[in-house]
């Protein structure tokens, strides 16, 4: 049982982290320049068609304009360029459910872009507080790697400009979080009413299509429950039968809409977006000028330094940063966390220290996984037609990634450090530490480096 002191450190660690980010989040919705972040004159504009017109805007020729985008980005976005802005819509092809709510914010703030970024930083607020309770669902005797998952979530860079800008992603992580503290409540016997877990499934899929696996991950924990504990045939039919309709139902509503919209079969409109971003680079065209090794090599390269941070449109990396090692000391914690991850699976003569002892239960392990899985089959997949390496894309698996780096450095931790027990609270304590990394690149790089000039 842990001590008072023990509780006291804990949630002090919370609020700091917490306030930490909150902090953090609305300094980069203040001061990163306008529409500095990937894609936030569209997904704007979106928000601006619904709070004006209604729901919900179609995507159509001329909403994706390749040569204007190019003059916005090389010239920072000079207000001397700003005249068609609003004419930048080829996000309107997303299911509608952020942009209904980002609405209501446009009208109560007369369009503000900063008010806007603030609503997203609540929306990744409610990210970072479910990342630490998932992880203390998990873990629950070893909150400093609950704490320290939180802290990566929240103070991660690239992440935080993310969690700082006008876009779906906040919200679609936000279910995404949702879902997996659910299914591990749901796994570990609690009672979980099986229509709500339909229900965050049909919120997914009228949030973003890039959490659309979440209707294969939430049916395969029930199917897990199932196996594990021996229930009856057809109750787990109708549980299964439940989930889908209830998401089928929500979902249902967005497709029959992109049907009578774009025509069958595209009900996702993924069809019509790909038709008026044609010009967008292509993967086969970068394969074929300069071969398959250098494009694997550049996308892993640029996926690393972007998942970390690079900012703007892609057009601000760190590699000069610091002395370059920003990059280096990320790969360095990645490599710990890794490592530790898999030494902690391996079979061993001598038992670990029980510190070092932090079994996962099965199912709760296969739902993390297959979650991690498929958020990288998607930008596998996505890649394998548009050349797109931003390693945000792996983001909505960002609380099992977090999870897994922290745990495996804790694992290090409890091997290598374990006379002294106050060092639990290490892992925790730097990463929360990030916080000044945050705020030195959001005023001495991003600022100066993606303003007018």
């Amino acid at each position: 049982m842990m001590t008072v002191p023990g509780i006291s450190i804990q949630k002090a660690l919370f609020a700091l982290i917490l306030l930490g980010y909150v902090c953090a989040g609305a300094l980069y919705a203040i001061y990163t320049p306008a529409w500095q972040a990937p894609d936030e004159p569209a997904h704007f504009n979106y928000i601006r068609q619904v709070a004006q017109d209604g729901c919900c805007p179609r995507i159509e020729p001329g909403d994706w304009q390749s040569d204007y985008l190019a003059q916005l980005t090389s010239t920072r976005f000079a207000p001397e360029r700003l005249d068609q802005l609003d004419a930048i819509q080829y996000e309107d092809h997303h299911p509608p459910l952020y942009y209904l709510l980002a609405s209501l914010v446009f009208k109560l703030s007369a369009g503000d872009l900063t008010a806007l970024r603030l609503f997203s930083v609540v929306l990744g607020a409610v990210v970072v507080c479910l990342s630490y309770f998932i992880a203390c669902r998990i873990l629950p005797c070893q909150p400093q790697i609950a704490l320290g998952a939180m802290a990566l979530v929240a103070f991660l860079p690239q992440h935080l400009s993310m969690m700082a800008s006008v876009n779906n992603d906040a919200l679609a992580e936000a279910l995404v979080a949702l879902a997996l503290l659910w299914l591990i409540r749901y796994l570990n016997s609690e009672n979980i009413p099986i229509w709500q877990l339909g229900l965050i499934a049909g919120a997914a899929l009228l949030t973003k299509i890039t959490i659309s696996f979440l209707a294969l991950v939430i049916p395969l924990a029930v199917w897990l429950k199932w196996r594990r504990d021996g229930d009856s045939t057809p109750a787990f039919l109708r549980s299964i039968a439940l989930i889908a309709a209830i998401a089928g139902i929500l979902g249902g509503l967005w497709w029959q809409r992109n049907i009578a919209v774009y025509g069958f079969p595209d009900f996702f409109g993924l069809g019509a977006h790909d038709a008026v971003v044609a010009d967008q680079p292509r993967t086969s065209e970068y394969v074929e000028q300069h071969g398959f090794a250098t494009y694997l090599t550049q996308m892993s390269s640029t996926a690393f330094k972007s998942f970390w941070g690079q900012f703007g449109w892609m057009a601000l990396p760190l590699d000069g940063v610091l002395g370059g090692w920003i990059y280096r000391g990320f790969a360095l914690l990645t490599l710990a966390g890794l490592t530790g991850a898999l030494h902690s699976l391996r079979p061993r003569r001598r038992p670990d220290p029980p510190a070092a002892r932090s079994p996962i239960s099965r199912p709760v392990f296969l739902v993390l996984l297959t979650t991690l899985l498929l958020v990288l089959a998607q930008f596998l997949y996505y890649n394998l037609e548009f050349q797109q390496w931003q390693g945000r894309y792996l983001y909505p698996a960002l609380i099992p990634i977090a999870l897994t780096i922290v745990y495996g450095v804790e694992y290090w931790r409890a091997r290598l450090l374990t006379r002294w027990g106050w060092l639990r609270w290490l892992a925790p304590l730097a990463l929360t530490s990030l916080f000044a990394l945050d705020i030195y690149l959001l005023f001495r790089v991003i600022a100066p480096g993606l303003s007018p000039g």
